[in-house]
């Protein structure tokens, strides 16, 4: 039985079958008393919910360190295509935003809050609903006479409104509001974790970078030992060298197989991440260039620390979430009003169905209701209580989002610095040491060295060249967490309601 259908009555039928409420009449009243409702609805709704303060920035005003840095683009200007020109990166940043199972799930969370923001919209506006049905109801024998028989059957179609509520106090337009304020939150958080996924994907790209280049040297390591100890074995055969220096080099071999064979085991680990990254099997392309010439990127202008509440999208995220519960402080202070509802329809009824669009059988039905509730135990005045505290935790939320983010940029301002500077170092250690080495082999060609110092010149430049490799990644991974701490990566999304 539709809830719109109109309750019959012996005076209802008379007036039906006497023709009394005409058709249009009826509408006109109706529809009259309807838009006299709306009028008031639009003219004397106010929102309750308090004016949202604004909040002091609780981190310092500019940096605790003054990078030198030559930047003059914004991060927030630069999507992440511009900003990581490698194209092969640029091929793997494109499959894991259309393939990571996270990012889906955050896309569709926004997805899921935009419908429920249009769920409370469609409150605001009344809910038209047509209706049919047929009644037959045994009589008992004291009302008999009056309808002629046993058995009445009445028909009924109308098309009325539902209980549609007056929004006075804003209680509808305040839930409208939180609504939309949490679709918007969650559309930056969206942002957030697609932002991330850029940064952890280049991040894992450089990690393979840098494997790769240190296998490389590892493998070339083991090469050269290898030849090596050939060439010591002949010696000892021949009585011209020592066993102590064969021993010594197989050593060296030795390590240099291991550390090879411990650098493919974290490769493999380091890709298995990257494809769980990519929601697909990482395809790469043999490197070319080293990896400081792939992934050139370009200077960033730090800003103030003010810039992030419009660039960074948790930020924005939290900023949205604490609008929302101060939404809900609205509809919470509302409900201590009366709430009035209208509810309406006209129609047509008889008791033959073929009648039933007959002149002189409509009926009307206008109905407005008014509740306040008199006791509760206090649920009204807990409920606006714990929007007031759900309020005010949202408003720390947004404070500490706020700390952490300039926590982010300061850190990556310093590596930034202090990386550049340990690369230079790096660098001029790495020629010092092959200077050395080519200095004792000189001397032991001579004569004048034995050659332990050669060995000893091979391992530690070894061991400088992984550090520098290491030095060189951290440096540009440290480029990938400015661009990240900064708010930069795909542009804003503009979502309307």
């Amino acid at each position: 039985m539709h809830k719109n259908s109109l309750v019959t009555s012996s005076a209802h039928r008379s007036q039906a079958r006497g023709g009394h409420m005409a058709g249009p009449a009826v509408y006109r009243r109706l529809v009259g008393t309807l838009s006299m409702a709306v009028l008031v609805t639009l003219s004397g709704c106010a929102s309750l919910a308090p004016q949202l303060d604004p909040i002091a920035l609780p981190v310092a005003s500019d940096w605790p360190i003054q990078p030198n840095m030559t930047g003059t683009v914004a991060a927030a200007e630069l999507s992440w295509r511009e900003y990581f020109t490698d194209p092969a990166l640029q091929t793997l940043i494109e499959t894991a935003l259309n393939n990571n199972r996270d990012l889906r799930v955050a896309a569709l969370r926004t997805e899921e809050a935009r419908a429920a923001f249009r769920i409370q919209r469609a409150q605001q506006a009344p809910m038209v609903g047509v209706g049919a049905q047929q009644i037959r109801a045994g009589l008992p024998d004291t009302l008999q006479p009056l309808v002629g028989g046993s058995v009445l059957e009445v028909n009924v179609a109308s098309v009325g409104i539902s209980s549609w509520e007056l929004d006075l106090w804003g209680r509808v337009r305040s839930m409208k509001t939180a609504a939309l304020e949490q679709w918007l939150a969650t559309e930056q958080g969206r942002r957030a974790v697609e932002l991330a996924l850029v940064a952890q994907v280049a991040d894992a790209y450089l990690g393979l970078r840098e494997l790769d280049e240190r296998i490389a040297l590892a493998r070339r390591t083991v090469e050269n030992q290898q030849e090596l100890e050939q060439i010591f074995q002949k010696r000892f055969e021949l009585g011209h060298g020592s066993r102590l220096e064969l021993t010594q080099v197989r050593t060296l071999l030795s390590q240099g197989k291991a550390l090879q064979v411990q650098l493919e085991l974290v490769r493999e680990h380091q890709r298995n991440a990257l494809a769980l990254l990519l929601g697909s099997e990482p395809r790469l392309p043999p490197p070319t260039v080293p990896m400081d010439e792939a992934l050139v990127m370009p200077e960033l202008k730090p800003g103030l620390p003010s810039d992030l509440l419009a660039n960074r999208p948790d930020i924005l995220a939290a900023e949205h979430a604490l609008r929302a519960r101060q939404a809900n402080i609205g509809a919470a202070r509302a409900a201590f009003f009366p709430r009035i509802a209208l509810t309406g329809a006209v129609g047509s009824l008889s008791t033959d169905l073929s009648d039933l669009f007959s002149s002189g059988t409509g009926v009307w039905l206008f109905r407005p209701t008014i509740e306040l509730p008199i006791f509760d135990a206090g649920m009204r005045q807990a409920n606006l209580d714990v929007s007031v505290v759900r309020r005010d935790i949202a408003i720390a939320q947004y404070e500490r989002a706020i700390q952490a983010a300039f926590r982010d940029v300061s850190d990556a301002l310093v590596a930034r610095q202090k990386l550049a500077e340990a690369l230079a170092v790096a660098r001029e250690a790495r020629a010092e040491q092959a200077e050395r080495l080519k200095l004792a082999r000189t001397l032991f060609d001579a004569g004048s060295a034995a050659h332990l110092e050669v060995l000893d010149a091979e391992r530690d430049l070894l061991a400088v060249e992984h550090q520098f490799v290491q030095v060189r990644r951290a440096a540009l991974s440290s480029q990938v967490g400015l661009y990240t701490a900064l708010g930069g990566g795909p542009k804003q999304s503009q979502v309307l309601p």
